[in-house]
């Protein structure tokens, strides 16, 4: 005999759940955690392995460029076109293709020479890129009740994959016997996160659905508050991957020796897990974000304004801070399944923010490093992300508003 169990009501929205679905809710949140680990990988994992693979490739410094920069504009431009196929295959279709394809890029990538590498990088991102833009629209749907919960689990798995990737890949190295097999290795995790969610899949009707609104749904490129939401996650996007680039340069410049500053900086990834897993939650519950949003920016305002002031004052406290205004991220994936009413506007609010979000976070290492040559020192740069951050406050604070698109 089942017994209904009703979920208390969080999010705005009260659950009624038999013994079945909840298992079947928890293969789900499962197969999204193992997802979500192998987002970063991928790209963190070719960091400490690059100098091995132009030696051992005879690749360029330009190469090198194409390579680190290729997954932010596949993160675009594959993101752009993540709610068609979801509309077309189903959003549990989209998502296993995309591991599919993850899986496929990762072996691919580590077969041949500099061009397969780019041709393997180009396939595993883009896998990576139409996952990003569907999470949220599987949360949304599966998970309505437990929306800041999942979302800030996810983020946490995110990020805690990306440490994964920079930290252990340079092991499996050694211990494989060279970049190759340390780098295509992650393809094993793949495989997994593709059975899991086949899995998930085939479970129950808590599996994720196709989109809703089949063909000719809306657009939502004259909709203000989505261009709103758009402007706040490509702004966090831009500092974020211009810190990921250069902040390490920044505290070498300072007087902090080359390891030590890897370890700060991988400090400031690890603090957005705990901050994911708290804050973002938290937040869902509330009837707005903007003061969550808020909140951590002014620590990132902080961390940034002293890197800029007094650099070799206090570089852990520095980081510490500027971790804290990078995990507004987990707030803007939270921010995108709260303010669409249905599955298929988060599809098309997720895809719209990221794609041109990742489009404009794309220059943020090349600007920052263009005015560091221009103006001879990090000043100037930090300064221009100081402004950056003033902006992404005020477009925070009215993402966050209880509306819908």
């Amino acid at each position: 005999m089942h017994v209904e169990h009703r979920e208390p009501e969080l999010d705005g929205v009260a659950e009624v759940r038999t013994p079945g679905v909840v298992a079947a809710g928890a293969l789900l949140a499962i197969a999204v955690v193992l997802t979500a680990l192998n987002l970063r990988p991928a790209i963190t994992g070719v960091g400490p392995m690059l100098a091995e693979m132009r030696s051992d490739l005879g690749a360029s410094v330009v190469w090198a460029g194409v390579l680190t920069t290729l997954p932010t504009l596949c993160f675009a431009g594959a993101g752009l076109a993540a709610p068609l196929l979801a509309r077309r295959a189903g959003v549990g279709a989209a998502i296993a293709v995309a591991l599919a394809a993850l899986a496929a890029g990762l072996v691919l990538r580590v077969l041949d020479g500099p061009a397969v590498v780019l041709g393997g990088t180009l396939v595993a991102t883009a896998g990576i890129a139409l996952i990003n833009v569907l999470i949220p629209v599987v949360i949304k749907d599966s998970f309505p009740a437990r929306i800041g919960l999942l979302t800030g689990v996810y983020t946490a798995a995110l990020q805690g994959g990306g440490a994964l990737g920079s930290a252990v890949t340079p092991r499996l190295g050694d211990a494989l016997g060279g970049w190759r097999p340390a780098l295509g290795g992650w393809a094993a995790l793949a495989v997994v996160a593709l059975l899991a969610w086949i899995l998930a899949a085939r479970g129950t009707g808590r599996a994720p659905r196709p989109a809703d609104g089949a063909e000719g749904g809306r657009s939502l490129l004259r909709n203000r508050l989505a261009w709103i939401v758009t402007a706040f996650f490509g702004l966090q996007a831009f500092y974020a991957y211009a810190a990921m680039g250069w902040f390490p340069q920044v505290l070498m410049d300072a007087g902090v020796r080359r390891d030590d500053a890897g370890l700060l900086f991988g400090l400031v990834s690890l603090i957005a897990v705990p901050i994911s897993l708290v804050v973002a939650p938290m937040a869902a519950r509330q009837r707005g974000q903007s003061r969550w949003i808020v909140g951590l920016g002014v620590f990132g305002v902080a961390g940034t304004a002293g890197l800029m002031l007094a650099p070799s004052w206090s570089p852990l406290l520095w980081s510490i801070l500027v971790g804290l205004g990078m995990s507004t991220f987990s707030l803007a994936l939270t921010v995108i399944a709260l303010r669409a009413r249905t599955g298929a506007d988060t599809a098309r609010l997720s895809g719209m923010a990221q794609g041109f979000g990742y489009l404009f976070a794309a220059l943020g290492p090349f600007l920052f490093g263009l005015l560091h040559d221009l103006a001879g020192g990090w000043t100037v740069p930090l300064a221009m992300l100081l402004g950056l951050l003033g902006v992404q406050l005020t477009f925070g604070a009215l993402a966050g508003r209880h509306r819908f698109v």
